[in-house]
C-alpha cells in the first residue's frame, strides 16, 4: 500500500510581491514629493519655535512668547527667505525701538501728543512699506509697529520705556537666531535652487510663447495677457534673487548674472512686442497696402519659429542669424524690383506737407521697420540665450551691472496706505480713551500691524480676512489648549506636548497658498495667548478679554481697507494707468543715465502690480490698461533711442528735427489733446523726411543709426495713433 502523498504547498507569486512593492514605493515617493516638504517645514518651524521658547525661559526674559512668535513669523519655505526676512526684521526692530525712545522722550507727560506722534511715524513707515513692496518694506513695517508696541505700554510709565525697548530687541533677536540657525542647518531648502528652476521655466515659457506668436497661434488678447504674466515673472525672479543673496555660497557674480538675465529678458520682450504690434497693424491694414510686406515677412517668421524649436546654442543662434540675413537680402531685392521706380518719383517735402504716405513708400517703411525689429530680436534673443546657458551651466560670465530691479508704486497708493494706518491707530486710541478698557491696547497693536502688513498686498481685504478667520478658528482651540492642556503641564517637555498640536496645525496651513493667512492667524493668536510666561496666571476673564481685543484689532484693520479709500490699493487699474502715462512722459524728459533700464523696470513693475491685483482672469478694463501700458512701453523705448541719437550727434537738421519730435511728444503726454497729438504726428513726418534726406551722404555707421531712427519714428507714430485715434492706424515716418 502506497503512503498518502503530502499536500502541495502553495507558492507565492513573485510578480505580485514585486507589484505590491512597486506600488508602495511609488506611493511613498509621491508622499515625499508632495506632503513630505510640508511636514519637514512644520518640523523645522516647531524646532525653531520651542528652542527659542526654552532659551527665553532659561534667560528669564519678560515675554518669552515674543521669541516664539518671531520664529513663527520668520517661518518661510527656504533658508534664503528666512535669512532675508530675519535681517530686515532685526533692522526694523532697532529703528522702531529708537523711534519709540525718541517719541516718549519728546512727549513723556502728554498721551494725546504721543499718540499723534506715533500715528505720524506709523503713517510714514507704512507709506515706505507700500513704496518698496519687498522684504525691504518689511523693515518699514517693523519700524512702524515696533514703535507702537514700545510707546503704547509706556504711556503711564515712561521711565520704563528703555527697559521695554531693550527687552523687545533681546526677545526678537533670540527668535531670529533660532529661526536662522534651524532653517539654515536642519535639512535646509536652498532658495538658489528655486531661483534656477524659475530661470529655466522662464526661458522655456518665453521660447514657447515666441514660437506660438510667430506661427500666429495666439490672439492679440492672449499675447497681451502673456506679457502681463511675464511682468509678474520678472518681479518674482528679482524677489527670489534677493532672497538667494543671503545664502552661503551665493556669489556676487551670480547676482550680477541674474540682474543681467532679467534685463536681457525685458529687452527681448519689448522688441518682440514691438514686432508683434507692427505685424498686427499690417494685418489690419488695407490688403493692397500691407499684403506685399506680409508676404515677404511671414516666411522669415516661419524660419525663426522653426529654428527656435531646437536648443539655442551659440552655433544654432549663428545659423539662425545667417538664415535671417539671407532671407532679408532676398526679400529686399524682391521689394526693390517692384517699387524702386515709384519711390524715385515720391516727393518727401510734399509727403510731409500732406501728412500722407504713398503705398510704395509705406511698404518700404514697414518692410525696413520689420527687418530692423527682426534683426534686433535675433540679437536680443542671442544675448538672452547666452545668459541663460551661463546660469544653468554655472559658467562665470563677465557682465556689466545693469542696476537692480526697482519697484514703482503710484504715489496716491503710497499716500493712502500711510493715511489709512495712521487713522486706524488714532481711531483705536480714541476707543481706548472712551471705553476705558485696558485690553484695547491689544486692538491698537493688531490694527496697526495689519494695516501696515497689508499695505503692500494687491488684495489687502482678502489677506486680513484670512487672518481674521484664523483668529476666530484659534479661539476655541486656544482656550482648550490653555486651560485643559497647558495648565496640566509640569515641565517644559509636557508644555511642548500640550502646545504642539495647535502650532503644528497653524504651521501646516501656512504651507498651503490657499490657507496661508489662516495659518498665520492661528500661530500669531496662539503665540500671544497660549504660551505661558515665567510667572503664569490662568485667568479665564483675562483670556476672553485679550481674545476679544486681538480679534477686534484685526477687524478694525479689515474695515479700514473696506471703508477708507478702498480704491487706493496696490494694483488698482486707474492708478496703474495714470502711472504708466507718467512714466512715458519721463522717458521724454528724465536724465539719460540708465534711463532705458529704469523705464523698463518701472513699467514692468506697474504691470506686475496690475497682474497681482486682477487675478487669473483679468476683465476687459484691465486688459485695456495692459494694452495701453505695452503701447507706452513701445513708445518710450523708441523715444529713449532717439534721445540717445540726439545726444551723440553733431548739430544739424536731423538732431533738430528729432528734438522737435521729443518736445512735441512730451507736451502731448503732459497735457493730452487731439491738437497736441496731431502736432506730434506732423513733427514725426517732418523728422522722417529729414532723416531720409541725410541718408545718402552719411557714413555707413551713421546710416545704420539713421535707419534705426526711422524705425523708432515709425514705432512712435503708430503708438501715438493707438492713443489718439480709434480704428486702424496709418503708416508714417
Amino acid at each position: 500500500m502506497n503512503p498518502p502523498q503530502a499536500a502541495a504547498t502553495p507558492t507565492q507569486d513573485p510578480s505580485a510581491a514585486r507589484e505590491a512593492w512597486r506600488w508602495l514605493a511609488q506611493e511613498t515617493a509621491g508622499w515625499f514629493n508632495t506632503e513630505g516638504p510640508r511636514w519637514l517645514f512644520v518640523a523645522r518651524t516647531m524646532l525653531a519655535s520651542f528652542s527659542a521658547l526654552w532659551l527665553a525661559f532659561r534667560l528669564g526674559l519678560d515675554a518669552p512668547y515674543t521669541a516664539l512668535a518671531t520664529t513663527v513669523i520668520l517661518a518661510l519655505p527656504s533658508s534664503g527667505m528666512v535669512l532675508e526676512k530675519a535681517f530686515y526684521r532685526f533692522l526694523g526692530t532697532l529703528v522702531g525701538c529708537s523711534a519709540a525712545l525718541l517719541l516718549v522722550a519728546l512727549f513723556p507727560q502728554s498721551p494725546p501728543l504721543l499718540f499723534v506722534g506715533v500715528a505720524l511715524w506709523i503713517a510714514l513707515c507704512t507709506a515706505g512699506a507700500a513704496m518698496h513692496r519687498n522684504q525691504q518694506s518689511y523693515s518699514f513695517v517693523l519700524a512702524g509697529y515696533t514703535a507702537c508696541m514700545i510707546a503704547v505700554p509706556a504711556i503711564d510709565t515712561p521711565e520704563h520705556v528703555f527697559t521695554l525697548a531693550v527687552t523687545r530687541v533681546t526677545e526678537v533677536g533670540l527668535g531670529i537666531i533660532c529661526a536662522a540657525v534651524v532653517h539654515d542647518v536642519v535639512f535646509p531648502r536652498r532658495h538658489s535652487h528655486a531661483v534656477m528652476r524659475t530661470v529655466q521655466a522662464r526661458y522655456a515659457s518665453f521660447i514657447a510663447f515666441s514660437i506660438q506668436v510667430l506661427e500666429q497661434r495666439l490672439s492679440p488678447a492672449e499675447t497681451e495677457l502673456n506679457h502681463l504674466k511675464f511682468a509678474a515673472d520678472i518681479a518674482a525672479l528679482e524677489s527670489g534673487r534677493a532672497a538667494a543673496f543671503f545664502e552661503a555660497g551665493h556669489a556676487r557674480a551670480h547676482t550680477r548674472q541674474l540682474h543681467a538675465f532679467n534685463a536681457a529678458f525685458m529687452a527681448v520682450l519689448t522688441t518682440f512686442y514691438t514686432l508683434h504690434r507692427l505685424i498686427h497693424r499690417l494685418r489690419g491694414a488695407a490688403p493692397a497696402h500691407a499684403k506685399p510686406v506680409l508676404a515677404l515677412i511671414e516666411p522669415m517668421h516661419a524660419h525663426l519659429a522653426q529654428a527656435m524649436g531646437d536648443e539655442l546654442t551659440p552655433q544654432r543662434m549663428a545659423q539662425m542669424r545667417a538664415r535671417l540675413a539671407a532671407d532679408t537680402a532676398a526679400a529686399r531685392a524682391q521689394l526693390a524690383a517692384d517699387i524702386d521706380a515709384k519711390l524715385a518719383a515720391a516727393d518727401d517735402a510734399q509727403l510731409a506737407a500732406n501728412g500722407a504716405v504713398p503705398p510704395e513708400r509705406a511698404q518700404r517703411i514697414n518692410f525696413d521697420t520689420a527687418v530692423e525689429l527682426l534683426e534686433r530680436y535675433a540679437r536680443d534673443m542671442e544675448a538672452f540665450a547666452c545668459l541663460y546657458h551661463g546660469l544653468t551651466q554655472e559658467k562665470r560670465q563677465q557682465v556689466s551691472d545693469p542696476g537692480a530691479y526697482s519697484p514703482k508704486t503710484p504715489p496716491a497708493i503710497v499716500a493712502a496706505s500711510g493715511f489709512r494706518a495712521g487713522v486706524a491707530l488714532l481711531l483705536t486710541a480714541a476707543a481706548w480713551y472712551w471705553l476705558a478698557w485696558p485690553y484695547v491696547g491689544n486692538a491698537i497693536l493688531m490694527a496697526t500691524i495689519f494695516c501696515a502688513l497689508a499695505s503692500s498686498s494687491p488684495r489687502p481685504t482678502a489677506m486680513v480676512q484670512q487672518v481674521l478667520i484664523g483668529f476666530l478658528v484659534a479661539t476655541p482651540l486656544a482656550f482648550v489648549t490653555e486651560f485643559f492642556l497647558v495648565a496640566r503641564a509640569n515641565d517644559f517637555p509636557t508644555l511642548v506636548i500640550a502646545a504642539l498640536p495647535i502650532f503644528a496645525l497653524g504651521s501646516y496651513l501656512i504651507t498651503s497658498p490657499r490657507w496661508a493667512g489662516v495659518g498665520i492667524g492661528i500661530c500669531m493668536f496662539c503665540a500671544t495667548l497660549v504660551v505661558p510666561t515665567n510667572l503664569m496666571h490662568y485667568d479665564v476673564e483675562g483670556f476672553i478679554s485679550s481674545e476679544l481685543s486681538l480679534t477686534m484689532g484685526v477687524a478694525v484693520a479689515y474695515l479700514m481697507f473696506k471703508v477708507v479709500l478702498p480704491e487706493h490699493t496696490m494694483g488698482q487699474k486707474d492708478h496703474v494707468a495714470a502711472a504708466l502715462w507718467r512714466e512715458a512722459q519721463r522717458a521724454c524728459t528724465a536724465p539719460m543715465y540708465r534711463l532705458k533700464r529704469r523705464f523698463d523696470n518701472r513699467v514692468r513693475d506697474l504691470l506686475s502690480q496690475l497682474n497681482a491685483a486682477s487675478g487669473p482672469a483679468p476683465g476687459a478694463p484691465v486688459r485695456a490698461v495692459v494694452r495701453q501700458g505695452l503701447t507706452l512701453l513701445e513708445l518710450g523705448h523708441a523715444v529713449i533711442e532717439l534721445r540717445q541719437l540726439i545726444a551723440t550727434s553733431q548739430p544739424g537738421p536731423v538732431p533738430a528735427a528729432l528734438k522737435l519730435v521729443v518736445g512735441e511728444l512730451a507736451a502731448h503726454l503732459r497735457a493730452p489733446s487731439r491738437a497736441g497729438g496731431q502736432a506730434a504726428l506732423q513733427a514725426i513726418l517732418d523728422a522722417g523726411a529729414s532723416v531720409r534726406a541725410a541718408l545718402p551722404t552719411a557714413t555707413p555707421e551713421r546710416q545704420l543709426r539713421l535707419q534705426t531712427a526711422l524705425t523708432d519714428l515709425h514705432s512712435i507714430y503708430t503708438s501715438l495713433l493707438d492713443q489718439i485715434t480709434t480704428g486702424e492706424t496709418a503708416d508714417a515716418a
